[in-house]
């Protein structure tokens, strides 16, 4: 008997010698828009082309988020103008009389709306393109348009209201968590384009709770990325808000870069096209709920033209490749110091990859990654594409 156990004893541990290592799970880089408008609110296309488009260019996952409505109902629009009836006509030769749902009513035109439920599996495909359930939250205090967009959601959030900016975007922001917390579905919030009639100021957004994303570039052509002569740019307000986030022990607050899109068929710096602005998201899968973790954690960038291939942190050393193709680059590490009030340059380079190593005395530390190329289609007069990594802190390794 004791050698039968003995013998019993040594196999498990041989065995247990025979098991291979768990490999680490390989991730992608994922590319999308999490702002996006069509004819359900105030865009001039429909959901079936704006989707086509992304995801022919090379998109792998997309939100539209129109105001204060999710396309989950029926919902017919009058075409009661030349530049839509002229998109009907298009939209009706690609799909078809079969999929098209329109009537005559005194003359006048009306197009039902497919639902998202009926159009998303025309393109939604898995590890290729994913369609996210999405409403931009437009409400207002006073004169201020303040906007949130609600990522994944479930159910339609009403705008809250509120007494002041920051009541209203808190209680916006607090909407979206009380119902992820209710479905346990995997959602994320942000807040748009801050400098839109300069609506949200640094302080505001200091005095949020739960805050984690916000738009560091719209590619709206009214939202004032750069600011103005009396407005800081929207980079400026992302370390100044971060600087107070870690001073208080909040979470870091993660940059995102949006198109914005309303209008497919007018194209310029006046306009708000496809194309200017999205993020990289690097995750193991492309499903919601990894993405959404995945941004959660800081694994993305945020871009109007520049592609990386690496942007990893090893031993506090972080290392920042962009892709071959493009550049000339410039690449930056820009950072605060724990006993700083106001980020700097910490080092820079050209080329195509570079490394900087985090030192306990500083707060955080992020990069921005700018090619000689112009952007494609840029608003604000910006005259190079960019990347931003988002922000990183110093690991103890305890």
């Amino acid at each position: 008997m004791r050698l039968i156990l003995l013998c019993s004893i040594l196999g498990l541990i041989a065995c247990e010698k025979n098991i291979p290592e768990s490999k680490p799970v390989a991730k992608n880089w994922y590319k999308g828009n999490l702002h996006t408008h069509s004819l359900w609110s105030d865009g001039d296309e429909f959901p079936e082309v704006i989707m086509n488009w992304y995801k022919t260019h090379d998109y792998h996952f997309l939100a539209l988020s129109d105001h204060n409505i999710l396309a989950n109902k029926e919902h017919w629009i009058e075409m009661n103008d030349s530049l839509r009836q002229s998109v009907f006509k298009k939209y009706l030769d690609q799909y078809g009389e079969e999929w098209v749902e329109y009537q005559e009513e005194s003359g006048m035109l009306k197009v039902r709306l497919k639902t998202l439920v009926e159009y998303a599996p025309l393109f939604e495909e898995k590890d290729r393109f994913l369609v996210f359930q999405s409403e931009e939250i437009s409400d207002r205090f006073e004169d201020k348009p303040l906007h949130l967009n609600a990522t994944n959601l479930s159910q339609l959030i009403e705008p809250q209201g509120g007494n002041s900016v920051v009541e209203v975007l808190q209680r916006n922001l607090n909407a979206l968590y009380e119902q992820r917390d209710r479905t346990g579905e995997p959602m994320m919030i942000h807040i748009n384009h801050p400098n839109f009639f300069f609506a949200i100021t640094v302080e505001d957004l200091i005095a949020l709770q739960g805050e984690r994303f916000f738009e560091l570039y719209n590619g709206h052509h009214m939202v004032y990325n750069l600011g103005d002569s009396v407005h800081i740019d929207t980079e400026t307000m992302w370390d100044q808000v971060n600087i107070a986030y870690l001073k208080q022990g909040k979470p870091l607050l993660y940059g995102l870069a949006t198109d914005d899109s309303h209008n497919y068929h007018n194209h310029g710096s006046e306009w708000s096209n496809s194309g200017r602005g999205w993020i990289q998201v690097k995750s193991d899968s492309l499903s919601s709920e990894a993405l959404i973790t995945a941004m959660e954690n800081g694994a993305f960038y945020a871009s109007t033209g520049v592609t990386l291939k690496k942007v990893e942190m090893e031993d506090n050393i972080v290392t920042i490749e962009t892709a071959p193709n493009g550049g000339p680059y410039n690449i930056q590490f820009i950072g605060c110091s724990k006993d700083g009030s106001e980020t700097q340059v910490l080092f820079e380079q050209s080329g195509n990859s570079a490394s900087f190593e985090l030192t306990p005395n500083l707060l955080f530390v992020r990069a921005k990654i700018e090619s000689d190329q112009a952007p494609a289609n840029p608003i604000e007069g910006m005259t190079r594409q960019t990347a931003w990594t988002q922000p990183m802190v110093y690991q103890n390794g305890d």
